[in-house]
């Protein structure tokens, strides 16, 4: 089992989403007023999921402590502090859907379905604040574009174990092919 560096993958995820301390800060100022909202969103997400038949056998019984568990989700992506502590939940949340087998599609999809239930929401929540709402999309996309980076690490994670397991290949050798990999890359480029 590999460990996993929470602050360098916190800071990566961030990079690469384009979430920046000022979203963060928007998010925290916002959070109150859009926390009234979650269960709406929440609601309407596993509304969409139901009416999918290969998401039935994820949800079958379950639907009640889902919508439960994804409002708090939501609620955490909106307060932050979104650190080490944070990536290593976001993590978490992914391990736990590595470990029910749901499809890697399913995560990224997800967050397409949140935000496509909690954008529409914005003109209506700030209609007396409208220079608002630009920033605030900046941030919801860049904060759920940096956990769906963190949680689909999880699935890379799992699929390198498997990979050692059944091939048979040490960390150590995994870890110096991947070097020369890399290593052969940069002289070709």
């Amino acid at each position: 089992m590999t460990t996993t560096d929470f602050s360098a993958l916190c800071e990566q995820a961030k990079a690469y989403s384009g979430f920046e301390p000022e979203d963060a800060a928007i998010l925290a100022q916002e959070a109150v007023r859009l926390g009234a909202c979650l269960d709406t969103i929440t609601d309407a997400f596993y509304t969409e999921l139901q009416a999918i038949p290969e998401a039935a056998p994820f949800l079958e019984g379950r639907v009640e402590t889902l919508k439960k568990t994804h409002t708090a989700w939501l609620q955490k992506l909106l307060e932050g502090p979104y650190d080490a502590e944070f990536a290593a939940y976001m993590h978490r949340v992914g391990v736990v859907h590595v470990q029910v087998k749901l499809p890697e599609k399913f995560m990224t999809s997800g967050i397409g379905l949140i935000n496509k239930h909690l954008i529409p929401l914005l003109p209506r929540l700030y209609h007396d604040q409208p220079e608002k709402i630009g920033p605030l999309l900046k941030a919801l996309n860049a904060a759920t574009s940096f956990c769906l980076l963190i949680m689909l690490e999880s699935y890379r994670g799992h699929e390198l174990e498997r990979f050692m397991e059944v091939t048979g290949i040490s960390r150590a050798l995994y870890n110096n092919l991947a070097a020369a990999y890399r290593s052969a890359q940069r002289r070709v480029a």
